[in-house]
Formats: C-alpha cells, sequence, structure tokens
C-alpha cells in the first residue's frame, strides 16, 4: 500500500471547516493532495486550510446559491490546474418532521444537500475527465434508507441523494470517473455533540450510547469516515462505480428498529 495514495491530486472537499469535512481534509493532504477547503465561514475556512499541507486553498460560500457552486469548481481548477477528486460532503441537519418541514425549510434542504452535488457534479465532470482515473465521493447517510422521525426533510434529501449517484455513475460508466457514496452512521461530531446537550442530554451523553447503535461501545469517529472516503478517493477502490457503501458499525438489514439510543435513561 503506498503511503502517499492521493500524491499529486487535486481535491475539493465541500464544508471541509467543520465536523466530518475537516478530518476529510486532514486525511487527504496527509496522503499527498492539494486539498480545497470550503466553508460559510471565511476565519474557520483559513484556520482550517493553514492547518494542512501541499499548499491547501480555501473558498467561502452558500452552496445554497448555485453561483456558488459553478465559482467552486471553477477557483479550484484556477488554483491548482487540476481537479482529481471531488467530496460532496456538505450538508444541513436541521431537524423536521412532517408538521415542521415548511416549503421554505425543504427547498433549503434540498438545495444544500442534494442540488449542490449535482451541480458540483455537473460543473467539474470535465475536469475530471481530463485527469483521468478521478473519484466522486458522495457523503449520504443511513437515514437514505426511511431516517428518524425528526429527520425527514434531511433524509428525503440523502435518499434522492443515492439515486443520483447511481444514476450518474451508470450514465458516465467507462469515462474515466467513478462516482460512488458513502452512507455514514451515527458520528460524534461537535455538531452532533452540541445539538444533544441543547435537546437536554448531559455532556456525557455520547458514553451511555445503547450498544444496539454502537456496539464497539464507542460512535463513530470523523476520522474513521475520513480513512474510508481517501479509500474511495483512491486507485485501490478502482474500479468500482455506483456503489452505495456503508460505514457503520453494525449490519443495517437485521438491527432492532425500537428502543432508546442510549443504553441509560438522561436525567
Amino acid at each position: 500500500m503506498s503511503a502517499q495514495r492521493l500524491e499529486g491530486r487535486a481535491v475539493l472537499v465541500t464544508g471541509s471547516s467543520t465536523g466530518i469535512g475537516v478530518a476529510i481534509a486532514a486525511a487527504c493532504a496527509v496522503e499527498g493532495a492539494r486539498v480545497m477547503v470550503h466553508g460559510r465561514d471565511a476565519e474557520r475556512t483559513r484556520n482550517v486550510a493553514r492547518e494542512l499541507a501541499n499548499g491547501a486553498a480555501t473558498f467561502v460560500g452558500d452552496l445554497g446559491d448555485p453561483g456558488v457552486c459553478e465559482a467552486l469548481v471553477d477557483e479550484s481548477v484556477r488554483v491548482f490546474g487540476r481537479l482529481d477528486g471531488v467530496v460532496n460532503n456538505a450538508a444541513l441537519t436541521t431537524r423536521s418532521d412532517l408538521g415542521s418541514t415548511s416549503p421554505e425549510l425543504f427547498d433549503r434542504l434540498i438545495a444544500v444537500n442534494l442540488r449542490a452535488p449535482l451541480l458540483i457534479i455537473r460543473a467539474a465532470l470535465a475536469h475530471l475527465r481530463s485527469a483521468g482515473a478521478a473519484s466522486v465521493v458522495n457523503i449520504g447517510s443511513l437515514n437514505a434508507y426511511c431516517g428518524e422521525p425528526e429527520l425527514l426533510a434531511y433524509s428525503m434529501a440523502k435518499g434522492a441523494l443515492m439515486t443520483m449517484t447511481r444514476n450518474l455513475a451508470n450514465a458516465h460508466a467507462g469515462q474515466g470517473v467513478r462516482i460512488n457514496q458513502l452512507n455514514v452512521g451515527w458520528t460524534l461530531t461537535a455538531n452532533e455533540d452540541a445539538i444533544f446537550q441543547a435537546e437536554g442530554y448531559p455532556s456525557d451523553w455520547h458514553r451511555r450510547v445503547s450498544p444496539r447503535y454502537a456496539p464497539t461501545g464507542a460512535l463513530l469517529s470523523p476520522e474513521q469516515v475520513a480513512s474510508h472516503v481517501v479509500h474511495w478517493l483512491s486507485r485501490e477502490s478502482e474500479p468500482v462505480t455506483g456503489a452505495v457503501f456503508e460505514v457503520e458499525q453494525y449490519p443495517v438489514l437485521g438491527r432492532p428498529c425500537a428502543g432508546s439510543r442510549l443504553a441509560e435513561p438522561c436525567p
């Protein structure tokens, strides 16, 4: 196995100023890639890029704006002179159910979580073809299969992303660009921790997760997810395209669907 699996490659990672995206950007840089770090907060985005090797670049913008999606790709190619990989990681995880999914909320989540990956791939496809042996990795979620009751709009977007991944992989097979999706399970990010504490859970809630959801005794870490992304970006995963791979620690089929997500009740 090469110590530098992405050496000489240019990779765009959306939503890479926070959470899993930071870990993906860092893992790509360690493996030799030049990384375009994207985020909505300029200072945070610059700080992430400063920590990376290989001349990381930055782009700040809201992917809910279609023009930003195309500009992000254009700037990546301008800075690096090529584009070998795209990781569509950016996503809004806004809670909503049938009653609270307003038209405005639905449109916002679809714009960022689904339309943006489509527009980015469309803008990047010719550059990826030119690079050869290129790879797109869409970051999905296990919620794509049906979703939690309070994640209706989010889950719908991730389900559609899964369909888009397979459709585009089929439509563009044999063109030097592979398109795959990672459906990521429950991951302990700073944002996830903040959401749970805001909902009244104690600071150690993640240590009480039911073995049903964390049989290893801990939730996935962003770094663990990032290691899978590097594999799918690299040539190690050739020739697979159109795959939806579950980054989770239990089999999705056959798992119990009922019961608390925590092993102990929280005060």
